[in-house]
């Protein structure tokens, strides 16, 4: 009833939150009335009553409820499960194309199925799109009898299928598909030159699980293929000489933590360092050449008079050289570009990555961690650059790299498909932008048993010393009891940093990172053990059900439901509540008991970076916990400044992105009709009539169309792969623009469009062109085009990876920030040890202490002081 207010209040209040469930709910009783009629129905009886419901306009209202019915008995008698009213009501809800809200352990993968099937039965083809190879694996075998009894043709696809293998599983009415898999085919789908060769089908439905993650965290990152390998090892010099650089003296961090500029200090450094092995490599090269032109040796004692003079010489030459190249290396010259770009990226690897944190080091070679789940980021990489200066910081071999052939973000591959739906355990923080980017609504599913689980108020410390120290403390008086216990921290370096402190006070528990992601299902699964402490990495496991008692609920449950069930431990807010109530949402699985409680502290990474302290006066008590509103709101309103600023750059990424997938379409367009037309047989013989009659003549018309068709392709991929690297380079200088407009302010976003149109206009016709001249003197025989002789190859091989786009701002983000760095107050950049007695404002942890006294800069509901808090300051 509480639930069914709120939403009521909600849509009066026109705020995005879930829709009316009444239609559905009405709809499930008649579904309930009906299923009597179906029970009775031998296997093959209800198969034939699915197949009779077959169309291809999308069932109506009451051959859902006929269908739902057999669905429901059908998940009974294949796998031992009858779905609830919440999962009918959720499964009607996708069907109507809603992105559905269901509680851990409510039963989204069969609703998600079933919804799948009801798709399938109306005639459509629909990808289920998981986040991993796993959960798309798990998920298709484990409803595989399910699809079997409705008749309906199951499949997926992993990292290891074989071309024939995805062309085979698309096929199918329903696939499982992680969003990469289908977003590399799609890419390399677009490359092909014969048709056959393509694996995928035309994007119809779209099933997103985990649609919080997919859709919205995951939006902007690019999938990229691409080709032609090279490689881009950092000058070992480089990486040492940054190395040297001092943090405050030779360069600075924003105040976000995101960018890092030299000084005009460190400038000069990097420049004389740089101009001395200029110096040094040149008078090598000199004296190289000397060696050549050393006298005969017959002539020994001659040579060795001469030897020394020209050595003596050489020496001076040397200093000479030495002191121009000192005097006049430049590290912004034009010549100096690589060298720059070189020293830029190596500053940005080595101090703004964090190893086992941002990534680790496996198996030689360097892995993305995705920092919402804490898992391995599977063929994810920064751009090449920084990826190489990654693998030198670590010493690593470097990877491969290439040219961007094509590239799609996952937003934009979502946005290909007819019909969106979804499910997720956290969807309403996001609704208005599943609205804004998807024009989708959310439907919450009340649970089929009411939610137990007792969230306590989250406990701030001043500083993170004390937060550990309390973390511990709790997390060992719980574990005395036997409750089971699993933790999440931020980080694999956290979980590793915690699991020492817990040693240490010997406390037994096990750990669950992307160093150990290949155990993560079944350590996961057993976390509802009595007396088992998990310590994780953010949402390692989700996906994966914690059942009280073990995976089989035979190991002590009745004495887990006792204790209070599973107790979730937060080490630390997130950028999102809705990633805080993913956590939690672990304990409390379908109306068991449970319980949850984060810890957080005024230096904590979040609070530093989204907040603002002036007018702030903690008063810790004697553990450094901090009960005061302000700090409180602090904490508060740091989490909500920094969801709005993820979803402006979320926004942002989409309006640069827009125009680049407008033009792809249209460039798409013209491929397609080259690929299945005769089109570009027909524009080659218009250009180079004369060429093209002759070549009909020696070798039949079938083969000139097939070469016409082979180079007009490479060349509008060719132009389109210029085209993404011209794009590229001015996106990342477009926000200078905005300076230099004078009193015109000129919007970033919209001279980049201007440029973008500007260079596309011409890239088709462009793109004839090349093609007419190659085609006039292009090798073709019988046996067809001969694509290496006629100066047209394409890539040897081609490798795909997403792409973690743009981690640092581009450059003018990071001159804009040395500007923001030098007109605001300095702030330190570590935190110091508090004691609680004598305190005032300069024990507030550094990171806090560039507070000014006027409370005007608060957020508006920080202003009102706390009288108590004025009282016992006095």
């Amino acid at each position: 009833m509480a639930l069914k207010i709120a939403s009521r209040f909600r849509r009066l209040l026109q705020r995005p939150g879930s829709i009316d469930l009444g239609p559905y709910e009405r709809l499930t009783q008649l579904v309930g009335e009906a299923e009597d009629s179906v029970v009775d129905l031998t296997d093959e009886e209800l198969t034939e009553a699915v197949a009779e419901l077959r169309t291809t306009g999308g069932l109506h209202e009451d051959e859902q409820i006929e269908f739902l019915a057999l669905a429901r008995d059908a998940g009974k008698r294949a796998i031992g499960e009858r779905a609830f009213d919440g999962q009918v009501v959720g499964a009607l809800a996708m069907l109507q194309g809603r992105v559905v809200e269901m509680a851990t352990g409510e039963g989204k993968t069969l609703a998600g199925a079933i919804a799948a099937a009801g798709y399938a039965v109306g005639g459509r083809k629909v990808h289920v799109l998981a986040v991993n190879d796993y959960l798309a694996k798990r998920d298709a075998e484990w409803m595989g009898p399910v699809y079997e009894l409705l008749g309906v043709t199951v499949s997926h696809v992993g990292q290891a299928s074989t071309p024939e293998e995805r062309r085979e599983a698309y096929q199918a009415e329903v696939c499982y598909v992680p969003v990469s898999e289908i977003g590399f085919d799609v890419l390399r789908d677009r490359l092909v030159t014969d048709v056959a060769d393509r694996v995928t089908v035309e994007a119809d439905v779209a099933l997103v699980d985990e649609a919080d993650s997919v859709l919205i965290d995951e939006a902007r990152v690019p999938m990229v293929l691409a080709g032609a390998t090279r490689n881009e090892a950092l000058d070992d010099d480089v990486v040492q000489l940054v190395r040297t650089l001092r943090a405050g003296v030779d360069y600075e961090i924003d105040g976000d933590g995101r960018t890092v500029a030299l000084t005009d200090r460190g400038t000069d450094k990097v420049e004389q360092a740089l101009g001395e092995r200029a110096a040094e490599a040149d008078a090598e090269a000199a004296e190289a050449a000397d060696d050549l032109t050393d006298a005969d040796e017959n002539n020994a004692e001659e040579t060795d008079e001469a030897d020394a003079d020209e050595a003596d010489e050489a020496v001076s030459d040397d200093e000479a050289v030495e002191e121009v190249e000192r005097a006049r290396f430049n590290l912004y010259d034009d010549e100096n570009l690589d060298r720059l770009t070189q020293v830029n990226v190596a500053l940005h690897a080595e101090v703004l990555l964090r190893k086992d944190v941002d990534y680790l080091v496996r198996d030689g070679k360097v892995s993305l961690i995705n920092n919402n789940r804490g898992r391995i980021a599977k063929l994810q990489r920064w751009p090449d650059g920084l990826q190489a200066a990654v693998e030198a910081k670590e010493a690593v071999p470097v990877s491969d790299s290439g040219e961007i052939l094509d590239s799609i973000t996952v937003q934009a591959l979502i946005k290909r498909y007819k019909s969106l739906c979804g499910m997720t355990g956290t969807a309403v923080v996001v609704g208005e932008s599943l609205q804004e980017f998807y024009d989708v609504e959310v439907a919450v599913v009340p649970p089929n048993k009411p939610n137990v689980r007792k969230d306590d108020q989250d406990r701030l410390y001043l500083t993170v010393d004390q937060k550990n120290a309390a973390l511990v403390k709790h997390i060992g008086e719980v574990h005395e009891t036997g409750r089971p216990i699993l933790i999440g921290t931020h980080s694999v370096e956290e979980s590793e940093q915690l699991s020492d402190k817990l040693e240490a006070a010997e406390i037994d528990h096990v750990v669950l990172n992307a160093k150990n992601d290949a155990e993560e299902a079944a350590i996961i699964a057993e976390a509802g053990v009595p007396g088992t402490v998990t310590v994780s990495t953010q949402m390692a496991g989700r996906g994966t059900d914690i059942r009280l008692g073990g995976k089989d609920e035979t190991h002590d449950k009745d004495k887990a439901l006792e204790l209070g069930g599973l107790y979730v431990v937060g080490t630390g807010l997130h950028a999102s509540r809705r990633l805080d109530d993913q956590l939690r949402g672990r304990a409390g699985r379908q109306g068991d008991p449970g319980g949850s409680l984060f810890f957080a502290s005024l230096a904590d990474e979040l609070v530093t970076r989204y907040s603002v302290s002036s007018g702030l006066r903690p008063h810790p008590d004697a553990t450094g916990r901090l009960t005061d509103r302000k700090s409180i709101g602090m904490l508060e309103h740091a989490q909500r400044v920094a969801d709005g600023a993820n979803a402006e750059l979320h926004r942002t990424t989409w309006q640069y992105n827009r125009l680049t997938g407008q033009q792809r379409a249209i460039l798409l367009e013209t491929r397609e009709k080259v690929l299945t037309e005769d089109l570009a047989a027909d524009e080659l013989a218009e250009r180079a009539k004369e060429r093209y009659d002759e070549l009909v003549d020696e070798v039949g018309e079938d083969v000139v169309k097939a070469a016409a068709r082979r180079i007009a392709l490479r060349h509008l991929d060719r132009r389109w792969t210029d085209h993404l690297a011209y794009l590229a380079d001015l996106r990342e200088g477009i926000h200078l623009r905005s300076l230099a407009g004078g009193i015109v302010h000129l919007k970033p976003i919209d001279e980049f469009n201007k440029s973008a149109i500007a260079s596309f206009d011409t890239l088709i016709e462009d793109s004839w062109k090349d093609a007419a001249e190659t085609f006039a003197d292009a090798e073709i025989t019988a046996d067809g085009l001969d694509e290496e002789s006629s100066g047209i190859p394409r890539p040897t091989a081609t490798w795909t990876y997403l792409v973690n786009d743009n981690p640092f701002g581009t450059e003018a983000d990071r001159i804009l920030g040395r500007l923001r760095n030098a007109i605001k107050p300095e702030s330190a950049s570590e935190s110091e040890e508090i004691l609680a007695e004598e305190f005032d404002e300069d024990d507030l942890p550094e990171e806090l202490r560039d507070a000014d006294d006027d409370e005007d800069d608060l957020p508006e509901e920080l202003r009102d002081a706390d009288d108590e808090d004025e009282d016992r300051k006095k």
